[in-house]
């Protein structure tokens, strides 16, 4: 039998210790947490962070609250694919997402931790960047898209398939000096490559509507989100 637990505005009901159905503001899904192995942390040492440190970036023509929610330690991102960019400025693809402000960085080792998971049907966006200084010749030294339940390297190599309905860890590891990003899944190492160095960087995630095979609604949530360093 299932056990029900209400956390507002969350509805949990607990099938078994692993499996979860969570209805909230954004998408109704079935979550199933899994475990994983490994420490990519270790050697590292903890970045403290306050919650001024996570801007909110979310469609300009509506309220905040319509596209992102904050409760009990959950941030959820959604979008629409025929919302508008985050401010009148730009002619960017919508966007629900935190741009890590206040840790900047330009040389060593720096990681970002989360737990997250994306319900099925999201498709074409974003969840997670390594972004580069305003005005570089490239945004981005490292974007996961999710396509059709997949997660990939921008939208090209697989870094996890099946990634839908369930919690996940993730690690994502640049260290500046050899200019290789490494990313983990749950514990396991599951990608990496070289990058093309800039001056300096900072983290995002949430959902960024992409170019291609976009659903109508796009969304993902967060948890524990952490950044880590060493030098």
């Amino acid at each position: 039998m299932a056990t029900r637990l209400r956390l507002a505005p969350v509805l949990i009901v607990v099938t078994s210790p692993w499996l979860f159905l969570l209805v909230a503001m954004g998408c109704t899904f079935l979550v199933a947490a899994r475990g994983g192995s490994g420490n990519p942390t270790a050697g590292f040492e903890k970045v403290e962070l306050t919650d001024g440190d996570f801007q909110v970036q979310s469609p300009f023509n509506v309220p905040e609250s319509q596209r992102f929610q904050y409760r009990n330690g959950v941030r959820t991102f959604w979008v629409h694919r025929n919302d508008k960019p985050f401010n009148t400025a730009t002619h960017t693809n919508p966007r629900s997402e935190v741009r890590l402000r206040g840790h900047d960085y330009s040389s060593g080792v720096w990681q970002f931790e989360g737990y997250g998971y994306i319900p099925s049907g999201t498709s074409g966006a974003s969840v997670m960047q390594i972004h580069n200084q305003e005005g570089a010749a490239h945004s981005t030294v490292l974007m996961l898209h999710v396509y059709n339940g997949v997660l990939r390297f921008y939208s090209g190599a697989e870094v996890e398939p099946d990634i839908y309905n369930r919690w996940f860890r993730l690690n994502v590891v640049h260290n500046v000096r050899t200019s290789t990003v490494t990313v983990y899944v749950d514990g396991k190492h599951k990608f990496g490559t070289s990058v093309t160095p800039s001056d300096s960087y900072y983290f995002k995630f949430g959902v960024y509507m992409q170019h291609h095979d976009q659903s109508s609604c796009m969304e993902s949530r967060w948890t524990n989100v952490t950044l880590y360093s060493k030098h």
